[in-house]
């Protein structure tokens, strides 16, 4: 009988540049969560529940290495302005995300890569750093071609010129470009391609021992797998930790000794 482990991921000693928070932003009712949803565990939920926030933590072994993937599945109706603010100064990757036959979603999405590049720019003066935005715009629901409303010619005006931001058409319920986005997402933020849901092991929290290095010398895992573990009952890190994390990176550009490691709280 194996034994099941619940670790606290301070035990893994994640260097904090190996750990990344993705946000995912749009509308009601474009697909977000279902985008999550294949990401974390290849389904596709045919009921529709409203989200408010969602947070998940995805655990990667890769090549020997540790990673730290949080996922913030956003609200789409944003009724707290501040909020999304704190997402995105905290977010370092980004999908958003319409539907192809609502026209109102693209707009938001227009809305919201502006949004991010204005705040993202505002920290940037204060930390005098390069900051990359490594986006992705998703136009969803593919599937439903006959009641398109956005037409490419739009979204490509959207993205001319921007080497930091990619567009692809898929569908979360038929699991179209769906893992193409994501490889493409990784390579736009310098991250391992393994990180996308086909390119490594899906395996339990009872396996979690595989993210210590010293484990990497058992004969069963190869120094050169992938690995990715959900992590069960992550917690969102409180606004209070993501304050200090901005406050930090605005007054010290990031190089405080807090900041050495991943923070969890």
């Amino acid at each position: 009988m194996i034994k099941k482990m619940s670790p606290s991921e301070n035990e893994f000693d994640i260097p904090a540049k190996n750990c990344y928070r993705m946000v995912i932003l749009g509308s009601t009712k474009v697909g977000k969560t279902a985008i999550v949803s294949r990401f974390l565990n290849a389904r596709f939920e045919e009921q529709y529940t409203p989200t408010i926030e969602d947070f998940h933590r995805k655990l990667y072994s890769i090549k020997g290495d540790v990673y730290q993937l949080d996922i913030l599945d956003t609200s789409g109706n944003h009724p707290f302005p501040a909020m999304r603010r704190l997402s995105i100064l905290t977010g370092d990757v980004f999908i958003l995300v319409f539907s192809l036959d609502n026209r109102e979603s693209f707009c938001e999405v227009q809305r919201l890569k502006q949004q991010i590049y204005e705040t993202k720019s505002c920290l940037k003066n204060k930390t005098k750093e390069n900051v990359d935005v490594p986006l992705v715009i998703c136009g969803n629901k593919g599937d439903r071609e006959f009641y398109r409303e956005v037409q490419r010619e739009e979204i490509e005006q959207l993205i001319a010129g921007d080497e930091q931001c990619a567009y692809f058409e898929i569908s979360a319920k038929k699991n179209t470009n769906v893992d193409q986005m994501f490889q493409r997402l990784f390579t736009l933020a310098k991250l391992p391609n393994e990180m996308s849901p086909d390119l490594h092991r899906k395996v339990s929290v009872q396996y979690c021992d595989i993210l210590h290095k010293k484990s990497l010398r058992n004969k069963k895992v190869k120094d050169g797998d992938a690995y990715g573990i959900v992590a069960p009952f992550a917690r969102r890190p409180s606004v209070h930790s993501d304050l200090m994390y901005i406050k930090e990176k605005a007054i010290g550009g990031g190089q405080s000794k807090e900041k050495e490691r991943c923070v969890i709280s």
